[in-house]
Order: structure tokens, then C-alpha cells, then sequence
């Protein structure tokens, strides 16, 4: 069975208030259908990141974000992770704040996981940088996730 690492972007989008914004609210909808329909497809897995996000904010929507993560097997950092977190900093030119955006990435690659499944479109499922992952993954031997959204995962 394909493995899936969760980012936080998915239980979030699953679990807020539906969104006024068209496009937001079309994400919202498309996770909702996919975890409905498609992740018992998948073996899923999380991180300690993934909690800790999921943890901040509101404690209600917390709440309710961290019930669909329960029982969700959690990933642990290993040592080859940061090596990996490092070189993903510099090749993709991330600012600071971006550095657990980079663990996501890491512990998946490092666990050996199938897939990274996110909304982040901004320093994760970035077509620009797509090879720039792939190709720090290669350089410390590992072959990179498929990283997507989960309208690319949907089974037509």
C-alpha cells in the first residue's frame, strides 16, 4: 500500500469552518473529498511537526484538527533528517521561517515515504522547486517523494 506523510495544510483544510473564498473553499472541499474517498488507499503517517502545528491557534479548531490526526502513526527524525533539512535550506534559498517546511520534506524523504501530501504551494508543492528537491534528495542518496496536493492524488 503507498505511503502519505500528511502536512499540516491537510487536517486544517479538513477541519475549519468552510472558507468565503472561492479557492479556499475549493480546497477545503477537495480535501474533504479526498479523505473521504482516497486515504484509506494509503498508509498515512505525520511527524511531531505536524502535532505541534496542529496544536497552535484556537484551541477548538486545535481540537479538531489534532481528532482526524489521532491514531496516525507518527514518523521520528532521524539523524540523516537534518543533514538533509540543511541542504534543502540552502538549494532552495528558504528563508528561516521555513525550516519546519523543510522537515516535512525531509522525514518523508529519509522515512522513505511515497507521497507528501499538502496545500503548501508555496515553499513545498512548487513546481519551480520540484527539481531543486528531487535533486537535493538524490545528492545525499535518496529518491524524492511524489509531493502533491490532494486534487493531484484524486483517482479520476
Amino acid at each position: 500500500m503507498p505511503s502519505v506523510y500528511l502536512k499540516t495544510t491537510i487536517p486544517s483544510y479538513l477541519t475549519a469552518w468552510r472558507s468565503p473564498e472561492l479557492i479556499m473553499a475549493a480546497r477545503q472541499q477537495i480535501t474533504r473529498e479526498w479523505w473521504d474517498t482516497r486515504r484509506h488507499d494509503f498508509e498515512l503517517f505525520i511527524s511531531q511537526f505536524v502535532i505541534d502545528e496542529a496544536s497552535a491557534g484556537d484551541p477548538e479548531a486545535a481540537a479538531r484538527r489534532l481528532s482526524v490526526l489521532a491514531g496516525i502513526p507518527l514518523l521520528q527524525a532521524q539523524s540523516e533528517t537534518d543533514e538533509l533539512v540543511k541542504l534543502l535550506m540552502r538549494e532552495l534559498s528558504l528563508p528561516d521561517r521555513a525550516a519546519t517546511d523543510a522537515a516535512h520534506i525531509a522525514i518523508t524523504v529519509v522515512s522513505g515515504i511515497d507521497f507528501l501530501l499538502t496545500w503548501n504551494c508555496t515553499h513545498i508543492a512548487n513546481a519551480s522547486l520540484r527539481h531543486l528537491i528531487e535533486n537535493s534528495c538524490i545528492a545525499l542518496g535518496y529518491p524524492a517523494p511524489v509531493i502533491c496536493t490532494p486534487e493531484e492524488l484524486m483517482r479520476t
